[in-house]
């Protein structure tokens, strides 16, 4: 399955207030189990909708720029669509107006020497088939599905010794708990830049084979 990952820009959560609430929608997904002594969870996500361009020679910034324009009307559809999270970027390849998009959460980040790609995740009741056509031929519309992760959610900074500390903690439980990681792992951020640190909701993921251990 691809790898997915979801980078955090400054202008993502635009709503979000210095202690962390957000009116953005959040991807759902089946919760399959939870270890709530160390905030980690299995998560099953039935399906996703993605609108992506490709990251390669360029920055972040300028490739989220290009989905929000979607988002914001740069599509063929003419109809009001909220803009949802994460953010997904996949390291492994994943101007007229027109319908208007919202957003959810979280969003997501992979760091890799290949190519790369950035995605927005559409709203729960879009399918491959109701998503808009992006005007700008960077820009395409792809159907994610049957994507388990497990989640390891924690607060602060995206600092390396933070990733690393919730990194092992993470692969230690799948270890411990009969799960085999089939990917590598992401990060996930649901708040804006000026959200303060110690509320942030940051979250490191990793593709799991199955919901359920052997």
């Amino acid at each position: 399955m691809k790898i997915l990952v979801f980078i955090l820009a400054s202008t993502l959560f635009v709503s979000c207030s210095i202690v962390g609430q957000s009116n953005v929608e959040t991807a759902p997904y089946i919760l399959i189990t939870a270890d709530k002594g160390q905030n980690i969870e299995v998560r099953h996500y039935p399906e996703m909708v993605l609108v992506s361009t490709t990251m390669n020679g360029q920055n972040g910034y300028k490739a989220f720029r290009k989905l929000f324009a979607y988002i914001a009307g740069d599509n063929a559809g003419a109809t009001e669509i909220a803009m949802t999270a994460p953010v997904l970027m996949d390291d492994k390849n994943m101007a007229r107006a027109g319908a208007e998009i919202a957003m959810t959460a979280p969003v997501l980040m992979k760091k890799s020497a290949n190519n790369s790609s950035m995605s927005f995740v559409m709203p729960k009741d879009f399918t491959l088939q109701t998503t808009p056509k992006p005007m700008d031929p960077t820009l395409s519309v792809s159907e994610l599905e049957d994507y388990h992760v497990a989640a390891i959610q924690f607060s602060g900074t995206m600092s390396d010794s933070n990733l690393e500390k919730n990194r092992i903690m993470l692969t230690t439980w799948l270890v411990e708990n009969g799960y085999t990681a089939i990917g590598e792992p992401v990060r996930a951020s649901y708040n804006g830049p000026f959200t303060l640190p110690m509320l942030r909701r940051n979250e490191l993921l990793i593709e799991v084979a199955s919901p359920s251990p052997n």
